[in-house]
């Protein structure tokens, strides 16, 4: 089994609010994140090329090849990611570029 693929069935992303979702990841442990995605940030990562739930999955699947789902914060503002690990934007903006 991929790793990735892995990842993807343990991502499920709920919508709150147009820019606030829930994230769930099942994995070892069970955590729940609130995740805040402005829409400035979502068109200069994306371009619109995927949706926001997309970017969330992308992000989170991101994420969990870095840390443990138990180590990502309860709840964030979706730039924030970068601060932690440098090359996320590089990392998402090549996934939608292709």
């Amino acid at each position: 089994m991929r790793m990735e693929n892995f990842f993807m069935k343990n991502i499920l992303i709920s919508k709150i609010s147009d820019q606030k979702f829930k994230v769930t990841l099942d994995c070892k442990i069970r955590t729940e994140h609130i995740v805040t995605v402005d829409d400035k940030i979502y068109e200069e990562l994306t371009n619109k090329v995927v949706s926001k739930k997309e970017l969330l999955q992308i992000s989170f699947e991101f994420l969990l090849k870095k840390e443990q789902n138990s180590s990502i914060l309860p709840s964030f503002e979706l730039h924030i990611i970068q601060n932690y690990f440098p090359d996320y934007i590089d990392h998402i903006k090549s996934i939608c570029e292709n």
